[in-house]
């Protein structure tokens, strides 16, 4: 059955909500991923993006997000630094783009950045956008329309602002803002035409409804770069003894966002090396983009050896 649903999504159909789409959790998983792989063949080509980002501003984050280290409500380990100087970025960036990856973007601790500090930032961005050729991107939190407007202007292509989970679940993962902040935050992101990348985290103790609901809201919004994290439970925080989810688990959830949403970059993302080889059974399963380097909250991948994996099984860089 999956198979054919492979064909079906190649030929145009496209799975939405109120459909009952259970049968993707009973179907085989090898059947399910060869699909999802057809598709990302079929829709996507070969082409694989990889990006790096650069911790701008760490810790004494004011919001709950119970996954995340740099929440000052949590008593997790974290270094603290306010945001870096300009040129400094602007170096980690050359360093970067000699590396041969597709983006890079500042991303920042707190609810959002703002001030001084949001002028530091502009100031990195246009000097990157002048020095290096690399895509640029964000990611600052709950941001004005004003911002937006402003960072497109200094010559940033795409923000990123993950809804985490399922509009249901969200209030379990964070209550200082809400799942329709994301989403505003999302609209506000295109209305000055910039490209959004969002996406969420797996294995925080959802269900997979949560996950069909998740896939299926990033549709809703047209989101084309989708970063899927596996939990990586921290030690401080609230879901620091979460279960870890099985590599088959995460397998089938890759292959079902490929189903749900099939032209986007699916993007590995925090916790690949988890999983096997890193990760490459789930590049076999619909993902085609993955955040590479060594920089907090990425795979911990380096970037050579995630291109000669990619490289090695046919991908174009």
């Amino acid at each position: 059955m999956s198979l054919q649903l492979a064909e079906d999504i190649i030929k145009g159909r496209r799975l939405k909500r109120g459909e009952d789409l259970s049968f993707l959790l009973s179907e085989d998983l090898d059947e399910l991923c060869a699909g999802a792989d057809k598709i990302r063949k079929e829709l996507c080509g070969n082409h694989v993006d990889l990006c790096s980002i650069i911790n701008g501003r760490s810790g004494r984050c004011g919001e709950d997000c119970k996954f995340c280290a740099q929440s000052a409500c949590h008593h997790a380990k974290v270094e603290e630094y306010p945001f870096l100087e300009p040129e400094e970025i602007l170096e980690d960036c050359k360093r970067h783009e000699a590396k041969k990856v597709h983006r890079y973007s500042i991303v920042t601790a707190g609810r959002a950045l703002t001030g001084a500090e949001m002028e530091k930032a502009l100031r990195a961005y246009r000097a990157m956008k002048k020095e290096c050729k690399v895509e640029l991107c964000a990611s600052h939190g709950l941001l004005s329309q004003e911002d937006f407007n402003r960072l497109k202007e200094a010559g940033v292509g795409r923000y990123h602002a993950n809804i985490e989970t399922s509009r249901r679940n969200f209030p379990n993962i964070c209550t200082t803002h809400t799942f329709e902040d994301k989403l505003e935050v999302i609209r506000r992101a295109q209305a000055a035409g910039l490209s959004v990348c969002s996406g969420g985290i797996i294995g925080m103790g959802e269900t997979w409804e949560d996950r069909i609901d998740m896939a299926i809201t990033l549709s809703e919004l047209g989101i084309k770069s989708i970063p899927l994290n596996i939990l990586r439970p921290i030690p401080g925080t609230p879901l620091e003894h979460q279960a870890a989810l099985s590599e088959d688990e995460i397998l089938r959830t890759i292959a079902i966002f490929r189903y749900i949403n099939p032209t986007a970059m699916v993007r590995l993302a925090a916790g690949r090396n988890s999983m096997k080889h890193s990760g490459e059974q789930a590049f076999r399963s619909g993902a085609n983009a993955a955040i590479t380097g060594d920089m907090l909250t990425t795979s911990g991948n380096r970037i050579s050896e995630d291109q000669e994996m990619l490289a090695a099984m046919g991908f174009t860089l």
